[in-house]
């Protein structure tokens, strides 16, 4: 198919007559690491684990599989929403690095939170500088709380710039380790029939790039695609966006990391519902030093940042793909 027929089937608001399999699709719509879709689903006759797909993993950026489990976080949130629309109460648990989904069932329940799932996206553009108004940003940090995780608000743009050079410093170590520009490499879907080939990965038309076939695009990529480039755009991406949000939760455990996604997640569905656009710049998460070095700035204590996501009011870019369930079950 086409890559419009396949994000037309990929985006699709949820069908009643689906069931559990529907639930499923919906899961896999959260946010995730690369657009690396790092997870499979068992199906019980009242029940859906939700595991990590260890063969999707990143080594490199992800060495301890924090984004893995934050990634399968976002997807039980997505989840949670669309089994209540479906007449199904999930009580969810961790256990032995799955997430467990036990149903009963109920009267259906849809949620402003579950009409934003399909028009939710990582919008990875310059947005437009306007500030988000005090109840917005109520509504988001009600949305930012879990269970033992907390969301700090950043709007003040002396601390928005000294976050940014986290940022840019972090970027930086990045772009200069070798394994893990290849390992962002492999994610890279350059063209339109590359994306829905695999159906998974980074495609370029989704992060504002142009779509070129391999052939041009590859050896094109070192002289475009530099860190002084990479650079400039986060520090002009985070200057035009509206905040920074930064997801902190009290242990740094898989079982916390799970409940960081959840509350990521809902932030992120909660942003879309108020027409706000939200991208990730997790880079001094994902250098061990500079997440120290991020959590004194912040003053943490003990705690370490999990994530950092900038949001605003921001353009519509193409989607990206999923897998289909049959991919994702186990």
């Amino acid at each position: 198919m086409t890559y419009d027929e396949a994000v037309r089937a990929t985006w699709a608001p949820l069908r009643a007559e689906g069931g559990v399999s529907e639930i499923v699709r919906y899961a896999t719509l959260a946010a995730n690491s690369h657009n690396t879709q790092p997870w499979r689903f068992t199906l019980g006759p009242r029940s859906i684990a939700l595991a990590p797909d260890l063969s999707r993993r990143c080594p490199a950026v992800d060495p301890n599989d924090h984004h893995v489990f934050v990634s399968l976080g976002c997807a039980a949130e997505n989840l949670t929403h669309a089994a209540l629309a479906l007449g199904l109460r999930p009580a969810l648990r961790f256990e032995a690095d799955t997430i467990m989904a036990d149903f009963e069932n109920a009267s259906a329940e849809q949620s402003p939170l579950l009409a934003a799932i399909p028009h939710r996206q990582s919008t990875r553009a310059v947005y437009d500088g306007k500030p988000v108004t005090t109840d917005l940003l109520r509504e988001l940090d009600r949305a930012g709380r879990g269970e033992g995780v907390a969301m700090l608000l950043v709007t003040d743009r002396k601390r928005m710039a000294a976050i940014t050079d986290y940022v840019v410093e972090g970027n930086t170590t990045q772009m200069r380790d070798a394994r893990f520009m290849a390992e962002l490499k492999a994610w890279l879907r350059f063209s339109e029939r590359e994306a829905v080939a695999t159906m998974d990965g980074l495609f370029s038309r989704a992060s504002g790039n142009p779509a070129l076939p391999r052939w041009l695009a590859q050896p094109l990529l070192p002289f475009v695609f530099t860190e002084r480039s990479e650079n400039d755009k986060y520090r002009a991406c985070i200057e035009s966006s509206a905040g920074l949000a930064v997801f902190v939760a009290e242990h740094d455990d898989a079982a916390r990391w799970v409940e960081v996604g959840r509350a990521c997640q809902r932030v992120a569905l909660q942003a879309t519902a108020l027409g706000l656009k939200y991208a990730f710049v997790n880079q001094p998460v994902e250098v061990p030093h500079l997440r120290r070095q991020l959590a004194a700035y912040l003053d943490l204590g003990s705690r370490l940042p999990d994530l950092v996501v900038r949001f605003g009011t921001g353009p519509e870019l193409p989607k990206s793909l999923r897998r289909p369930v049959a991919q994702v079950i186990a």
